[in-house]
């Protein structure tokens, strides 16, 4: 394997094309739920295991399901008092699982962007073929459960190959959350077509912050809010893109959805002209048309 894939050049922060969003929004602000399926006992990945302990492993297992089952609507619940639809990060499996949570973000009209099949069955070793099975696989089953036509796509538990991006633009996706180099979005270098980066977030991913810095739930509303101002700052020179990924297992615990939801009435209290309250797709679509081609030939003048 190449040591550097070069999926994307350098571009300074400065002196960018001076990117606006709807009403002159500074910040695009989008949420991003991983509606996740975790199974018990998936097939053996010879580089990474599914789970820390001996299979099955019921315990962590059943943690997971806990999202599906009562996380994920106390937190659609947090999303609709504050008019806030949801990016949905879906594990495909999920239309045959549990169809219902796919029936209720459908009827708020979240758009729906493909996660992988199983969050437990990842891209490591896979093959051009196998990979090329599990995009066309998604692409045609949200469109038959949903009407949708996938535009995102972020590798299952953030697991991809060297030929994943260009698999991505191939297949006219119009954006990938698996690289992490930005807070606007950004053109990639594809073998053929068109493909951005769009800017989601290890930093204030919900599971990052309580697994990994063990943080309590006041600072996770506090470290949402110092990452939205910073943005709107710096959005005031060139807009900006804030994402906060999810999980309704961890999040939607009771001790910490009010941690979330003091972050969105916060976010939703500013104006039209400070923030643009959409998702994924339509960031895409926006600056695509607006934006794609400017940015495109400042990184190319840059290198």
């Amino acid at each position: 394997m190449k040591e550097d894939l070069k999926l994307y050049d350098y571009w300074a922060y400065e002196g960018r094309p001076k990117i606006r969003w709807p009403n002159g929004a500074k910040v695009a602000f989008w949420v991003a739920p991983n509606i996740e399926f975790y199974e018990i006992n998936p097939p053996v990945n010879p580089l990474r295991k599914a789970w820390p302990r001996i299979h099955p492993d019921v315990l962590l297992n059943s943690s997971r399901d806990y999202g599906n089952r009562a996380g994920h609507w106390r937190m659609m619940e947090v999303m609709d008092k504050y008019n806030v639809r949801g990016s949905v990060s879906l594990n495909i499996a999920l239309i045959d699982h549990h169809p219902e949570l796919i029936k209720e973000a459908k009827d708020r009209k979240w758009e729906f962007f493909s996660h992988g099949i199983y969050n437990t069955r990842y891209s490591y070793e896979m093959n051009e073929q196998q990979e090329r099975a599990i995009l066309e696989d998604s692409i045609e089953s949200v469109l038959n459960a949903t009407g949708q036509k996938l535009a995102g796509y972020l590798a299952p538990a953030l697991t991809h190959t060297e030929k994943t991006i260009d698999l991505l633009a191939e297949y006219e996706f119009l954006y990938t959350c698996d690289l992490f180099q930005d807070d606007t979005p950004q053109p990639l270098n594809v073998s053929k077509g068109k493909l951005i980066s769009m800017p989601y977030s290890l930093e204030i991913n919900d599971i990052i912050v309580y697994n990994s810095y063990l943080g309590t739930p006041r600072r996770y509303a506090q470290m949402i809010k110092d990452q939205f101002d910073q943005l709107l700052k710096e959005g005031d020179e060139c807009g900006t893109v804030m994402c906060i990924p999810l999980h309704a297992y961890a999040v939607g615990h009771p001790h910490r959805i009010r941690g979330f939801e003091e972050a969105l009435d916060y976010i939703t209290s500013h104006s039209k002209e400070d923030v643009w309250i959409t998702t994924g797709r339509e960031i895409a679509e926006y600056y695509y048309k607006n934006y794609y081609d400017d940015c495109l030939k400042s990184i190319k003048k840059q290198n």
